[in-house]
């Protein structure tokens, strides 16, 4: 009898079960379907098996690997559960413990102060051991793929047919890896700046990868810019009046590119771009704790290869025009400003693409054209000129050569004026520092590395400026012409003559020919070469005219007074305008910037220090002699008026009759002493006409002072016997006297201090000035408003003073 297999109870089934089940048998027939269902299930259940074997498999593998990986740090482990252990055991207090508490405690002691740091020690040291050997093994790998991608670039190379794609595959596969090596060294140098031969070991090496990717990448830009057409003809640019009229048209080969030629040489591009990226942050991890900004921004790699073969094919055409430099400007502006949008359009997307910081296309195609110019003319042009000058000074036969570098200098500041504003005109942020941006976008950079050029050039334009202000400083009218309303915007009528006009316009113009100079240091050297021996040279012009009125009429003549005041007014006049062009921040610069006070040091014959300390402005010296000058002749012509009034004086200060009697009827003034005012008043109102208004303020002001000296020692300190009419008579000449300065001040008595005083006492009454004599005196000086007279003065006043009773 064959045994029968029973169905199980539904109780003793799943609810997953019975609703599987109720979905596959939902009517009778569904129950001839049993046995197709009953082979899928059996199908499914071996698949399970199998793949729950094959899992098996994987954790041993893994779980062995692991057990041989942590062998040694699960051995480690123990010896400090163990250590751990033994020092929870020493330090627990019991009664024992505290029984054995010296032998116990040092036990402890010992514990926690050598064998604990030391196992943390040893801790620590496994761990960075794994972290170096994780890391080595990382960079290995990374620098292996490297090393790999570069290496069978170069075998492609070999081959006949070979993918472009792939080649360019392969190399942004260099360049990844590149990055991630980047990446983990960067890393690496800030977190373990110890692991120091682990990071020069990956730089080697991948530094040999690159000595062979970028030449590579390079030669594969070249070839596609051949294939491209680059670069243009440039038989239509070359003509001499290319600026002028309606511009040629020239196609350019960058945006007629279509295709898949536009695209190997996109991919191409921002390969490069990217290779480049990687060398920057390569320079800026190395760079670390040196100016990195000096070094950091390089030339675009790829602008520079659009750039070299454009110079190259320029340079015949230059050949013929050594002579005529302004055919070689024009040419190259064309070249760049036709090129520039180019730039903008086309590559300054690839170039964001590949996440180079800092670059501008436009920038750089305009500085690479720059740079190539300055080459040629540092190379070609400048030595020419240079041999010139040196034939001239040889022969001392004068020629063209002198014109022929200026020249070439105009036309040098004309391009920068005009491939600058290419820039300034889009809109386009420097990218870098304003000195260094203008070296890289200045044909005048050229005298950054030629020093000895620059100074050649100070003493051309030096010895220009003297010949063109020769004839101006030797014409008499222009002297003697008086430029009438201010110099400076807020200033007063200095009255200067005509020729300190024609100074100051000599002395703008050669600065501002410096102002291109893309270097303050330059700057700072070309104005010390070229501008402050045209001051010493105008200044001592000054001089000699003002000896030379001196010489001849000892400055009694008003023509010679007049000579002198015009040289004064100059004088103050060019002080003036220095004083207002040091305010400039161009010449603020200069004295701010360190290297530029070390360059002026560095030649003997500037100096940036004076007699009297430190200079805060480049023209210090300059405006310290100025105002010695002028402060001199002001108290020269004040003691040649003085030396007039005293001759004219002469005669009523020897009369000491005169202070016995009253003054004569109808003379406010005593008649000796009226020529006196007069002259004295004549060569004031001279003055005033003739010299400017803070000058002349200090030159009256110096003649009262001068009056007060003469008169209080002339008459009041000359033992002379005042008496009453007397004292009335000398009340009434100073009083005329002061009046003659009032024009000028509303207390004149105020600049006679003496000369006041001493009337004051003078007119004091008899118990007044006995009083003097029993009385602490200087106690009674202060008391009677007597300031500015001495003890010895008063005493011999006061003996003079006779009183009739």
């Amino acid at each position: 009898m064959e045994s029968i297999d029973y169905l199980p109870q539904s109780s003793d089934l799943s609810p997953s079960i019975l609703s599987f089940l109720g979905e596959k048998f939902q009517k009778e027939e569904d129950l001839q379907k049993a046995t197709g269902l009953v082979l899928e299930l059996q199908k499914r259940c071996s698949d399970l098996d199998h793949n729950l074997i094959s899992l098996n498999q994987r954790l041993e593998t893994s779980v062995v690997a692991y057990a041989s990986h942590s062998e040694r740090i699960c051995g480690l482990f123990d010896g400090i559960k163990a250590k751990l252990s033994d020092l929870r055991s020493s330090t627990r207090v019991s009664g024992s413990f505290l029984g054995r508490e010296g032998k116990d405690l040092g036990r402890a002691e010992q514990i926690l102060v050598e064998e604990l740091p030391t196992l943390a020690k040893e801790v620590a040291r496994v761990e960075a051991v794994r972290i170096y050997a994780e890391t080595a093994l990382k960079l290995d790998t990374l620098v292996g793929d490297i090393e790999d991608a570069v290496s069978s670039t170069m075998t492609g190379h070999l081959r006949k047919h070979r993918s472009v794609a792939n080649s360019e595959e392969l190399r942004m596969h260099a360049i990844e890896s590149l990055k991630l090596v980047e990446d983990v060294l960067s890393s690496v140098a800030k977190s373990r700046p110890q692991w120091t031969r682990l990071v020069a070991a990956v730089d080697n090496r991948v530094d040999r990868g690159l000595a062979i990717l970028r030449p590579q990448a390079i030669a594969d830009h070249r070839a596609l810019l051949v294939s491209l057409g680059w670069p243009p003809p440039l038989s239509n640019l070359n003509s001499p009046n290319a600026n002028e009229g309606k511009p040629s048209e020239v196609l350019n080969p960058l945006f007629t590119m279509r295709g898949e030629l536009k695209k190997q040489y996109c991919e191409n591009f921002l390969a490069l771009c990217s290779l480049q990226e990687v060398q920057r942050q390569r320079k800026y991890r190395q760079l670390e704790g040196h100016n990195r900004e000096v070094a950091l921004h390089q030339p675009l790699w790829a602008i520079e290869e659009l750039v070299n073969p454009i110079s190259l094919s320029s340079q015949r055409h230059f050949l013929k025009w050594v002579d005529k430099p302004e055919f070689i400007f024009a040419l190259i502006y064309k070249v760049t400003r036709d090129f520039v949008d180019s730039m903008d359009e086309l590559l300054q997307p690839l170039v964001d693409e590949a996440r180079l910081m800092g670059y501008s296309c436009r920038e750089e195609w305009i500085s690479a054209m720059v740079a190539s110019l300055s080459t040629y003319l540092a190379k070609e042009i400048f030595p020419s000129y240079v041999g010139q000058l040196e034939e001239d000074s040889v022969t001392g036969v004068p020629s063209q050569a002198r014109m022929a570098w200026l020249h070439l200098v105009d036309q040098m500041i004309a391009f920068d004026k005009r491939v600058q504003s290419l820039i300034v005109h889009s809109g386009t942020l420097l990218s870098i520092k304003e000195d260094e941006n203008l070296q890289r976008i200045s044909s005048m950079s050229v005298f950054c590395d030629r020093p000895d050029w620059l100074e050649l050039w100070a003493e051309l334009e030096l010895s220009e400026t003297r010949d063109k202000l020769k004839p101006e400083l030797e014409n008499e009218r222009r002297w003697t012409t008086i430029v009438q309303g201010t110099v400076l915007s807020g200033s007063e009528d200095y009255k200067s003559p005509a020729v300190a006009s024609d100074f100051i316009y000599r002395l703008s113009a050669i600065i501002e020919r410096c102002r291109p100079l893309p270097s303050i240091p330059l700057r700072a050297k070309f104005v010390r070469l070229a501008v402050a021996p045209i001051i010493h040279e105008f200044l001592d012009c000054l001089l000699h005219r003002c000896q030379e009125a001196d010489g001849l009429t000892a400055l009694a003549d008003d023509d010679a007074l007049i000579k002198v005041t015009n040289s004064i007014n100059a004088s103050r006049c060019c002080e003036s305008v220095l004083k207002e062009w040091c305010e400039d921040i161009f010449f603020l610069e200069m004295m701010s910037d360190q290297d530029c006070q070390m360059g002026i040091k560095s030649d003997d014959s500037l100096t940036a220090e004076t007699n009297e300390g430190p200079v805060s402005n480049i023209f210090d010296e300059e405006i310290m002699k100025l105002e010695d000058f002028r402060k001199d002749w002001v108290v020269k012509i004040s003691t040649a008026v003085l030396r007039g009034f005293d001759a004219q004086s002469r005669e009523y200060v020897k009369n000491r009759k005169q202070w016995h009697e009253k003054e004569e009827e109808g003379w406010t003034v005593s008649k000796t002493f009226v020529g006196a005012l007069d002259h004295l008043q004549g060569k004031i109102l001279k003055l005033e006409e003739g010299l400017n208004g803070i000058d002349f303020v200090t030159a009256w002001r110096s003649v009262a002072s001068g009056v007060d000296r003469l008169f209080f020692n002339g008459v009041l300190l000359n033992n002379v016997k005042f008496y009453d009419g007397g004292v009335q008579r000398l009340g009434g000449d100073l009083e005329v006297l002061f009046g003659v300065f009032r024009a000028w001040c509303l207390r004149p008595e105020g600049f006679f201090p003496r000369l006041s005083e001493g009337l004051k006492l003078l007119r004091m009454g008899e118990k007044q000035l006995k009083e003097y004599l029993e009385v602490d005196k200087e106690k009674w000086l202060k008391e009677n408003g007597l300031r500015h007279l001495s003890v010895t003065e008063v005493e011999k006043i006061v003996k003079n003073r006779v009183f009739i009773s």
